[in-house]
């Protein structure tokens, strides 16, 4: 597990100097022994300007189902039995096309969140934020720039018009667009009139340390995720706090110790079932009980050996999916009569720690220190293909985004952020063989 010392030292990647940025130590538990260090930038010269956007094509050659049989991350979690399809010919769809865009904010530094809002690319690198055009990758605002005590941008979410980010130190920040498309701060949560509602009384306090007590409105460590369903917020911390904030006044609504360590994802479902991924290796599933105002525990789910880091959940909330230091994906199937999720099965196939998932109708994304972005394909009882292999980044890929086009169906815009200070927007065209006969060698052509 991730010890307290390291995350007190250690912004995930970054540690702060008075001359800059520098790269800090990565989590121990996402290091196995066939795995060496990430070999992190070191001091990057500056090697394009600020915002600019260039295109690029490589030829993809690593077929998936190719990859299944000799990859080492077949090992982990034995217990678990693989849902993958290992030959070509189950193939259901194909990636018949992909795009790349490069989008380089501050090369010298690494991107440490992204998001989509309409037609708005957002993009954290390390405190400040960067707002593109998605379809033309223009720069339209950087902000919190400003900002550099705040620590790095750990997520980004949206709400009725505004925009919340989670920050290093402790705080989530509320802002709006405005007119012109520049943002305007609105105000950190937890709010001054909320601190003055509840600062004196001595109930309102927790021990944090020996002798440091804090109001419980307030996170005491990096806030590394944030959910949103209708009115309610959802942020977990490094602290190993879930809190719930209701989003029309900013007020903190529950504060629950969640976990036994450091909490690195969350995600909520349509029914505001909350799920809490940590380096305890646990991901626990939080509800609101018949008849009750608070949310509560409900179930335990643990299956990962190592740290917990990537959470996504299916259109229904039927599916949920979690990422683990072990390699593996680990899909788990809500029961019929309960919130309870059981393990169903494991995708495999990236070679390192999986950082980041993402649910698209029923494709999932998933990004890992090994540098890539796989897109898997749910198929019949259950079972998944990986469709395909992005390739490109240098170092792990920390974000991503996905959207399916509004106009062509068969279409979906994958976003993905690196820690090589890299954005690459994919353009993936899905389509079904056209005919049985269909060779795996034109089903999976990549032409770029």
């Amino acid at each position: 597990m991730v010890s307290q010392d390291w995350r007190q030292n250690s912004d995930w990647f970054f540690t702060s100097k008075k001359a800059g940025m520098k790269v800090g130590s990565w989590l121990p538990t996402c290091l196995t022994s066939d795995d060496s260090a990430i070999p992190f930038p070191r001091s990057p010269s500056h090697s394009g300007n600020r915002g600019s956007t260039t295109s690029s094509s490589n030829s993809l050659s690593d077929t998936s189902y190719g990859s299944l049989h000799t990859n080492s991350s077949l090992q982990t979690l034995p217990s678990v039995p693989s849902l993958q399809y290992l030959f070509p010919e189950t193939l259901g769809f194909s990636v018949s096309h992909v795009t790349v865009t490069s989008i380089k904010p501050r090369p010298e530094h690494p991107i440490t969140c992204i998001a989509v809002q309409g037609n708005f690319l957002y993009a954290a690198s390390i405190n400040e934020v960067n707002v593109y055009d998605r379809q033309t990758s223009t720069l339209l605002d950087v902000f919190n720039s400003q900002g550099s005590s705040s620590g790095s941008v750990k997520s980004i979410a949206f709400w009725d018009g505004k925009i919340f980010t989670a920050h290093q130190d402790c705080k989530i920040r509320v802002w709006q667009m405005t007119m012109a498309k520049k943002h305007k701060f609105l105000t950190a949560l937890p709010t001054v009139n909320d601190r003055l509602r509840r600062f004196i009384l001595p109930k309102n306090y927790v021990n944090e340390r020996r002798h440091v007590k804090r109001l419980w409105i307030e996170h005491a460590d990096a806030v590394t995720g944030l959910a949103i369903n209708k009115c309610l917020i959802y942020s977990v911390s490094w602290d190993k706090t879930l809190k719930i904030w209701r989003a029309s006044d900013m007020r903190c609504l529950q504060s629950i110790k969640a976990h036994d360590d450091a909490i690195n994802a969350v995600t909520v479902s349509g029914d505001a079932t909350v799920y809490t991924g940590s380096a305890d290796r646990r991901i626990r599933v939080w509800a609101k009980r018949t008849g009750e105002k608070q949310y509560s525990l409900i179930a335990t789910l643990e299956k990962h050996k190592s740290a917990v880091n990537a959470l996504a959940l299916n259109a229904d909330g039927s599916e949920l999916f979690s990422g683990a230091c072990d390699r593996s994906i680990l899909v788990w199937e809500r029961e019929d009569s309960s919130n309870y999720m059981a393990v169903t099965g494991a995708l495999r196939g990236h070679g390192k720690a999986i950082l980041c998932l993402t649910n698209v109708s029923d494709l999932l994304m998933s990004g890992s220190t090994d540098q890539t972005v796989r897109i898997w394909q749910r198929g019949v009882e259950g079972k998944y293909w990986c469709l395909a292999v992005l390739e490109g980044h240098q170092k792990p890929v920390k974000s991503l985004t996905a959207v399916k086009d509004e106009e062509e169906s068969d279409v979906i815009w994958i976003s993905s952020g690196s820690l090589d200070g890299e954005i690459r927007t994919w353009k993936v065209w899905l389509s079904k063989p056209s005919s049985p006969s269909s060779s795996p060698t034109d089903i999976l052509k990549w032409t770029l």
